[in-house]
């Protein structure tokens, strides 16, 4: 049981975050390219976030970012280094 509600909370942050990073590209073409690039910062470090709290898999949320990138060029790049796994 523990196991599938882990993987139902991965999926729900997954389609969030892509969610998200649609709903930025949309915005980022009526705000100025700085107040767009803050918003993708903010994003990142939710992603971040996600990752260390073990919400969303490294490599899904890296996944997401490039598919984003491709779908939205406009989509400013942000340097994003998510953690491999929570700390100990």
């Amino acid at each position: 049981m523990r196991r599938m509600i882990d993987e139902t909370r991965s999926e729900r942050a997954a389609r969030l975050l892509v969610a998200r990073l649609d709903a930025l590209a949309q915005a980022a073409s009526v705000l100025r390219h700085e107040e767009a690039a803050r918003l993708v910062e903010l994003a990142s470090v939710a992603t971040m976030n996600a990752v260390a709290l073990e919400l969303l898999h490294a490599e899904t949320a890296e996944a997401i970012w490039r598919e984003a990138h491709e779908r939205h060029p406009e989509l400013p790049e942000v340097a994003i280094e998510l953690p491999k796994r929570l700390a100990a």
